[in-house]
Parts: structure tokens; sequence; C-alpha cells
């Protein structure tokens, strides 16, 4: 008898881990656009309340992040693929050359999964005639062949997740009036990075507590240590 059909659309497997991997990475990529860009323009602010000096320093800090974050992203990522492409092509080779000892092995690691040696066996045969290359891939090496990781599609999300969040500590210390940049953008930036940390923390099934406290202590302290620089730098006249 066949089991009923579920009637509704569920993620599962690797496209939801894929899924999650790619919204901590929007959430850690904003997270060090707001903590850098905010201890940048609170330690210029220290120094200086011209705000078109603070715009220039806030820019600047916001284009050198999110360009580094976007090309660190390409390298790492492309290095990545690499590999998997690699992995392919050895897998590959070693199916041509010796496909007999490719089933016992992955029969064997299905047989690790918990499966039974004959069920393993028999499972191991179907999923080698339907795509050998695919089922070793899958079982042997964890890459889905037709979804490999885009270094582009991952250094543009680190580009904008960067400048997103890089944009929140600009826009709060260059539109309010001078008396009340500082206390705006303190608040703002902590305010972001206690919702990043909920958020973060939430993903990963987590208690939210303590990464909201990490996170925005996290940024309080670079803030402070920033801007007590930009106060003793403008003091001095360095």
């Amino acid at each position: 008898m066949s089991l009923p059909r579920p009637d509704h659309d569920e993620a599962h497997g690797g496209t939801l881990g894929s899924r999650l991997n790619w919204l901590r990475a929007a959430v850690l990529g904003a997270n060090d656009g707001i903590v850098s860009t905010a201890g940048l323009v609170v330690g210029v602010a220290g120094a200086t309340g011209d705000r078109s000096t603070l715009l220039t320093a806030g820019l600047a800090g916001l284009l050198a992040g999110s360009m580094s974050m976007a090309a660190g992203e390409y390298v790492s990522v492309s290095t990545q693929r690499d590999s998997e492409k690699a992995a392919l092509a050895l897998e590959k080779r070693e199916l041509a050359t010796a496909p007999q000892a490719e089933l016992v092995e992955l029969t064997e690691l299905l047989e690790g999964k918990g499966i039974s040696r004959e069920l393993a066996q028999e499972v191991a045969e179907q999923l080698t005639e339907h795509d050998a290359l695919r089922a070793h891939a899958e079982v042997e090496l964890g890459i889905d062949p037709d979804e490999l990781t885009n270094p582009w599609h991952a250094a543009g999300a680190s580009f904008l997740a960067f400048t997103a969040g890089a944009l929140l500590p600009l826009l709060a210390i260059v539109l309010p009036p001078a008396v009340a940049r500082l206390p705006v953008t303190v608040g703002a930036v902590l305010a972001a990075l206690a919702l990043c940390g909920w958020s973060s923390a939430r993903m990963g099934a987590a208690p939210p507590g303590r990464a909201v406290l990490r996170n925005a202590g996290g940024g309080a302290l670079a803030m402070a240590v920033t801007y007590v620089a930009g106060v003793v730098l403008g003091a001095t006249g360095a």
C-alpha cells in the first residue's frame, strides 16, 4: 500500500541546508558591515563633527569593506568549487576504471548509515544503474553535481549584505543634527546588532539571549574603543 502524499510543500535535505547557509552568510555579512562602519564613523566623530568628513569616511569604509568581503568570498568559494570539480573528476575516472570496486565502496557507505548489507547492496546497484556519478557524489562526497557552489553568487551576496549593514551607521551619523549624531548612531547600531544576533541564533536553533548580548556587546566595545581613539587623536591634532 502506498503512503499518502503530504498536502504541503516542504524543503528537505540539502535545499533547506543551503538556504540556511545563505541566510547565515547574509546575517553575518550585514553584521560585519554594521560593526566595521559604525566603529569607523564613530571614531571619526570623536575627532571631528564635520558632516562631509564623516560622510567621506563612512563611504570609503563601506566601499572598501564591501569590496573586500566580495573579493574574499569569491576567492574562497572559487577554491571550494575547484575542489568539488576535482573530486567529481576523480570519482568519474574511478568509476570508469574500477566500477566493481566503486560499487562495493558505495554499498559499504550505505551500510555505514545503518542499512542492512543486503539492502545496501540492492540500493547501491539501483543507484549505480540510474546515475553512478551522482550516487557517489552525494553519498561519498556530499556534493550535488548540478548545484556546485557559485563564487559570483557568493561574492554578490556578501557585497550586498555588507553594504546593507554599513548603510545603517552611515546614515545614522550623517542625517541627524550634530547634537544627536552619536546617540542616534549608537542606539541604531545596538538595535541592529541585537536583531542580527537574535536572527543568527534562531536560524541555528540556539538560545537568542547570549547571542544578542555577545553581538551588541561586541559592537558597543568596538564603538567605544574607536571613539576614544578619535577623541585622543582629535585633541592632539594628529
